[in-house]
């Protein structure tokens, strides 16, 4: 497991530095301001989240049990729910599409998972 999730971080953490390139350079002229400031937040705590991916991988070393190993889930499925629903939200923006702005509940799930996640992180630790 420890394997995995340093694995996943490594790639999450490569793809927050491309994803907030792309938003700080080309998608300022395409979107409006919110949209933009949409797009940053799920960089953001994508970002935020790859290092606590990160850390339940290390942790899971020394607590291999079921709380570290869904820790580290929770993570990964809420980065992928709260920060991609984010960024569907500014490709809709961007695209004047109404195709994914059904998305936008999603986003508090993905919250809740990454909530989730630092609880079973604290709570793996015995």
């Amino acid at each position: 497991m420890l394997n995995s999730f340093l694995r996943i971080a490594g790639y999450l953490g490569a793809l927050s530095v491309i994803l907030g390139a792309f938003g700080a350079h080309a998608l300022k002229s395409m979107v409006p301001p919110k949209a933009l400031e949409i797009f940053e937040t799920g960089v953001r705590y994508q970002f935020y989240h790859v290092f606590a991916l990160a850390l339940a991988g290390i942790l899971y070393q020394f607590f291999p049990n079921k709380l570290m190993y869904w820790s580290g889930n929770c993570f990964i499925i809420g980065i992928i729910l709260f920060s991609g629903s984010l960024y569907l939200l500014t490709y809709a923006s961007a695209t004047d599409s109404a195709a994914f702005r059904w998305v936008g509940p999603i986003t508090p799930l993905g919250g809740l998972l990454l909530i989730a996640g630092w609880i079973l992180l604290a709570l793996g630790i015995r």
